[in-house]
């Protein structure tokens, strides 16, 4: 098993047809213990309890750094250690520039960026006193193509500081043995993007995917596994495409 004894922290994965969900169930199934850490209303210790013995689901605001300090160290308390922390925790919102208020620029860039700095702030000692561990950060396409499908371009905006602080991050911390790497999903089939895309625009979407195409959250939790695994371990500020190719140039 690529994750056997490891313990891995995954943010936003309570949603049962999420990302953080699929990514929580393949870590386990690859012999993680995993933690799942995401708001109250979506239930973190009922998905952990999906999972089977020996996970943990733990309420936390990754907008709020005195909640992300107080997760890891419950985690801690919990295993001991902390090997993996997948920063999935992320919301959307269709808008265009003119329509975006600050209010919802705010609370997209809080949740995705200032979350994914706060909860790689509260992991760092603990992998830095165990001299290694695995940050995995959860971007988009829409950071390198400008949007253009469903988040606006706060969202964008977001989603490309995900990349520029996950790279920092990598060469920063390469020192002290943690690997800070990032998937780019393209178009996944999760319930943050449900009913969003008309029909009449969904064939002009395949038509821009050579795989023909719309992911599924597998796909994007595979790589995340790859990124977290020792079979990744001379990698760091890496960004990994999970589109269909829909990049391809």
């Amino acid at each position: 098993m690529l994750l056997k004894d490891k313990v891995a922290i995954v943010t936003g994965g309570a949603g049962i047809n999420g990302l953080g969900f699929a990514t929580a169930r393949m870590m386990a199934a690859q012999g993680a213990s995993v933690v799942i850490v995401d708001l109250a209303g979506a239930d973190p210790a009922g998905a952990a309890a999906r999972l089977g013995a020996g996970h943990l689901g733990l309420v936390a605001d990754v907008t709020d750094k005195a909640s992300c300090d107080a997760a890891a160290a419950a985690v801690l308390r919990a295993y001991g250690r902390i090997h993996i922390l997948v920063n999935n925790a992320g919301v959307t919102q269709p808008a265009n520039t003119l329509s975006i208020t600050g209010a919802d620029y705010d609370r997209i860039l809080d949740v995705s960026l200032r979350g994914t700095l706060y909860m790689s702030q509260a992991v760092i000692p603990a992998m830095r006193q165990q001299k290694g561990g695995a940050i995995c950060c959860v971007s988009s396409v829409s950071a390198q193509r400008g949007g253009g499908i469903l988040g606006g371009p706060h969202y964008s905006a977001a989603k490309a500081g995900v990349l520029g602080l996950a790279r920092a991050m990598a060469r920063e911390l390469g020192i002290d043995g943690i690997r800070v790497n990032c998937v780019t999903p393209g178009l996944i089939a999760t319930d943050i993007n449900k009913g969003l895309i008309p029909e009449d625009r969904m064939q002009g979407i395949l038509d821009q995917i050579p795989l023909n195409r719309i992911g599924e959250p597998n796909d994007v939790a595979g790589c995340l596994v790859f990124l977290a695994s020792d079979l990744a371990k001379y990698c760091t500020g890496v960004t990994l495409d999970v589109n269909g190719g829909m990049l391809i140039h």
